[in-house]
């Protein structure tokens, strides 16, 4: 999607402009000069509430008004429009089977009425309609808003239109789970996850559909109950599922919460003469982590154990030794596999037995000896199933004992045991020195740090308890998805032997395997796709601030977690906090490294409108932000202060296709040179480009504009 053109009217203070944007592909920014309070917000605002309506207002959408505040005709109502025409590229192919790209041009209207009452006003619905160009003129789409939520995205609206100081809010806002949810939602969007979990859940409600549908089907009152029992463990395992990931998410802001009262202690104690106190701490913290995660590996290799076919064939012992000696006997004794029945049948079919004697049904004699031959193949296809279940058996009796020859459960057993019982000791020892550390560090007498303490505990204990939790919903979600395939493979069984239940069954299992690639796919955007994005992020993060991993640069390394946090580290791998430790300039660059390495991994070809993206940049980084942005944009508009473009002239001139500036006449006399047109102040739009001025936008304070400056 690209944006082609933008009409504003009466929005704001933005009475009649229209901008139309750069697609050249070689020179895809368009740069809108702009001083403070001359419209850059507003137009940002503007082509928002254009594409995504009310959802795209600040605060409450009610309470923000969107005509001109100098409106000169009180009680007169104000017509507000943005029309925004868009290109789509369309894919296609040919009776050739060749893949094409084909724009298409749609354009976008929305309008409100707002009539001024006083110091406020009221407000109608806005209404919106969509136009899509075609070789006979405009014609208008039936359901814009639908159109519309298909065509841009209202998650990824943080995204592609970017407030320079509220996009920060990825990297440092006051809550980390909502710089969690807001990264989150917008690599899902951008990825296609919600796509996917949507998906899903279609596919799930199918499966419980035709599961109904099995409960029907059957000629006896099993399937029904199966069936039922099954939706029943289902929607069990689906309630396990939302806890498990809560408890994640809840562990994991924890956790974070938890780092953060750490290093407030850590910084308390720097006050007076604790280093020796706070090396212990951190080594005895990170020593105390890793001895839960090996205690932790060791209960999960001891609750395998239980599982394995090891622990049953100790178990077992003498029995399954029994069984194997009686099917070995029967195997020696050709007792199976059945080879019979195709003998007797060959001789009946002769009509002369083996032995010589006549099978002949026409000779009396012979009748007898036929039937005899008879009963001999009917009671050997009655012992087809016994004789199949023990050819079955054997073998795969025979492979386990094969396959775990020389391993002991009790040795691996007491293995396990004897590496939980040693870390046991190790977690003791730790939380004993632990508490050492926090009776000396009580014994300082400084009443903020013993309430840190206290907080840090109380977060230890609420981390613990969601960690508990999802431990107990793990656990009984894997038993119940052990008792889910144990009644899908019975209700298959009774549907398989059903007159009605192919059909059914064919159904389900077509479900199954949709719902297994979907999850597959979903688990490998989210590790592979993530990583990606990850790496790109540190890639364009570190060029924009110039910084070298193989030097001594003070920034090493950015990487987006799996749980959707955005870490920077430094030397020696210590992680920095980017809302207290990194400057002004690099949190905004790691922000719009951020946004068009997510743009480039999901190859969205998509505008990136960025308002003040180079405030608090200087320099070296402000040059290189602006060629890596213009170089992996597909189209990006930057809505820029003089200050801004300030040492960038020269990268301007080389991958600007537009560049236009907005002024506000209410600036005058104090800092526009000349009088505008009119008494009413307004944001107007003239062509003049970084170095060039007139008579509309020279300012007082920026004489010495280029020396090539249109006074006319």
């Amino acid at each position: 999607m690209k944006i082609l053109r933008a009409q504003f009217r009466n929005f704001r203070l933005m009475r009649d402009v229209e901008i139309d944007f750069s697609t050249n592909p070689n020179k895809p920014l368009t740069v809108i000069r702009a001083e403070n309070e001359s419209g850059k917000t507003t137009l940002l605002l503007g082509l928002q509430w254009g594409l995504y309506g009310e959802a795209a207002l600040p605060g409450r959408s009610g309470d923000f008004r969107l005509h001109p505040i100098n409106w000169e005709t009180p009680g007169e109502s104000a017509f507000t429009s943005v029309e925004v025409d868009l290109e789509l590229s369309r894919t296609r192919k040919t009776r050739r089977g060749t893949v094409i790209r084909e724009p298409e041009v749609y354009r976008v209207t929305r309008t409100v009425r707002e009539t001024p009452e006083g110091d406020l006003w009221t407000r109608d619905s806005s209404s919106v309609s969509l136009h899509h160009r075609t070789d006979k003129g405009w014609e208008q789409e039936r359901f814009p808003e639908r159109i519309l939520a298909e065509m841009v995205s209202g998650e990824l609206r943080e995204v592609f239109f970017t407030d320079g100081d509220r996009a920060l809010n990825f990297i440092e806002a006051p809550d980390p789970s909502a710089k969690r949810d807001l990264v989150e939602k917008s690599v899902r969007s951008l990825l296609g996850l919600d796509i996917i979990d949507s998906a899903l859940t279609h596919v799930k409600a199918t499966l419980r559909r035709f599961n109904s549908e099995a409960r029907k089907t059957g000629d006896s009152n099993r399937v029904d109950v199966v069936a039922a029992e099954l939706e029943q463990v289902e929607s069990e395992i689906d309630d396990h599922e939302k806890v498990i990931s809560e408890s994640t998410v809840s562990a994991s802001n924890i956790e974070t919460k938890m780092e953060e009262v750490s290093k407030d202690i850590t910084s308390a104690l720097q006050k007076g003469d604790r280093s020796d106190l706070e090396s212990r701490r951190t080594r005895n913290d990170l020593a105390y982590k890793e001895a839960q995660d090996v205690k932790k590996s060791a209960e999960d290799d001891h609750a395998n154990l239980f599982r394995s076919m090891v622990f049953s064939r100790d178990l077992m012992g003498e029995t399954l030794n029994e069984a194997v000696d009686s099917l070995n006997e029967l195997r020696d004794q050709k007792r199976f596999p059945k080879t019979s029945i195709p003998v007797l049948e060959d001789v009946l079919s002769e009509q002369q037995c083996v032995c010589g004697e006549s099978l002949d049904f026409t000779e009396a004699d012979s009748r007898h000896r036929r039937e005899h031959v008879e009963r001999m193949i009917e009671d050997s296809r009655q012992a087809d199933d016994v004789q199949n279940e023990l050819t079955h058996l054997y073998q795969g009796v025979r492979y386990e004992l094969l396959r775990e020859e020389g391993v002991s459960w009790m040795n691996t057993s007491d293995a396990i045991s004897g590496r939980r019982d040693d870390t046991d000791v190790r977690i003791s020892d730790l939380g004993r020195e632990s508490r050492e550390l926090d009776a000396l560090i009580t014994q300082l007498g400084d009443v903020d740090i013993t309430q840190l303490q206290n907080n840090h505990k109380e977060l230890a204990s609420m981390r613990d308890r969601a960690r508990d939790e999802k431990a107990r919903s793990e656990a009984e979600k894997n038993h119940l998805e052990v008792r889910r395939e144990n009644l899908k493979r019975e209700r298959d069984r009774l549907l398989r032997d059903q007159d009605k239940g192919a059909k059914v069954l064919a159904n389900l299992r077509a479900a199954d395997d949709i719902k297994e690639i979907l999850e597959r796919a979903k688990s490998r955007i989210t590790l592979e796709e993530l990583s990606k994005v990850s790496a790109l992020m540190n890639t364009y993060f570190l060029e924009m601030i110039g910084s070298d991993p193989e030097e001594s640069s003070i920034i090493r390394r950015a990487e987006i977690s799996e749980n959707f946090d955005i870490l920077v580290y430094g030397t020696g791998d210590r992680e920095l906090r980017p809302d207290r430790d990194i400057n002004g300039g690099s949190r905004r660059a790691l922000t719009l490294a951020f946004v068009m390495a997510l743009t480039k991994v999901s190859e969205t070809v998509a505008p990136n409108v960025i308002d003040t993206p180079l405030g608090m940049m200087s320099g070296y980084v402000k040059r290189a932000v602006l060629r890596v942005a213009a170089r992996e944009s597909s189209q990006l508009v930057l809505l820029l202060t003089r200050s801004e473009i300030s040492e960038c002239e020269d990268i301007v001139d080389e991958v600007a296709g537009k560049t236009f500036t907005l002024t506000n006449t209410g600036h005058y006399p104090r800092m526009l040179e000349y009088e505008p047109d009119g008494e009413i102040a307004q944001v107007v739009r003239c062509d003049c480009d970084h170095h060039s001025a007139c008579q509309i936008c020279q300012r007082r304070d920026l004489m010495s504009v280029g020396s090539n400056r249109n006074r006319g």
